[in-house]
């Protein structure tokens, strides 16, 4: 039992780590753990629009987990460009550190469960990959360009960096998005 407790407690700190969108009406920042709940309620809002049958409680628990290990590494902006194989790694070296709190079979589980986001190979994986990137285009769109224009991100960076994983993931979510980010292209909401 303590060590489902202090693994818990752990999971508190992420918390503490701090993302570059603002929660709608809100000053601050979001941290990672609302970002986490409220991509898991898209995911299961979303699931009649997959195209595949979908084990969606499966997908839920990886987009529970996906971002535990910026507990130890923090949060990197989804748009910024390079040095992703390192961040990736810390992160899971961080995931390692953290899962393994839990007794042997539990921390497996859920570390295969983060391992298989990363993958993006199951209908899973890219259903919670498209639920992860479109969070903070939606959050944006609402915002007007909150974050797209305080760090400088244009239009094309964004839709570089979002469109094949939500295609791929939820193409009806694509075919949504695609022309709300056609419309904030126009009304000059981004950056760059």
């Amino acid at each position: 039992m303590q060590s489902i407790v202090n693994f818990v407690l752990e999971l508190d700190k992420l918390k503490t780590v701090t993302r570059k969108t603002r929660p709608l009406g809100l000053d601050r920042y979001e941290n990672s753990a609302e970002h986490s709940w409220q991509i898991a309620m898209l995911a299961a809002s979303l699931a009649p629009y997959a195209e595949t049958p979908l084990n969606i409680d499966r997908v839920i628990r990886m987009l529970l987990v996906h971002d535990i290990g910026e507990i130890d590494t923090g949060d990197t902006l989804v748009y910024a460009e390079g040095g992703w194989e390192e961040r990736k790694a810390a992160e899971l070296a961080g995931a390692k550190r953290i899962f393994g709190l839990l007794p042997g079979p539990q921390g497996e589980a859920f570390l295969e469960l983060w391992q298989e986001f990363e993958r993006g190979e199951t209908p899973e994986a890219r259903f919670a990959h498209a639920a992860d990137r479109a969070m903070p285009v939606l959050l944006n769109l609402a915002n007007e360009g909150q974050s797209w224009r305080e760090n400088g991100i244009s239009h094309a960076r964004v839709v570089g960096r979002i469109a094949t994983p939500i295609r791929e993931g939820c193409p009806a979510l694509w075919e949504y998005l695609e022309i709300r980010l056609e419309e904030a292209r126009q009304k000059g909401l981004f950056g760059g």
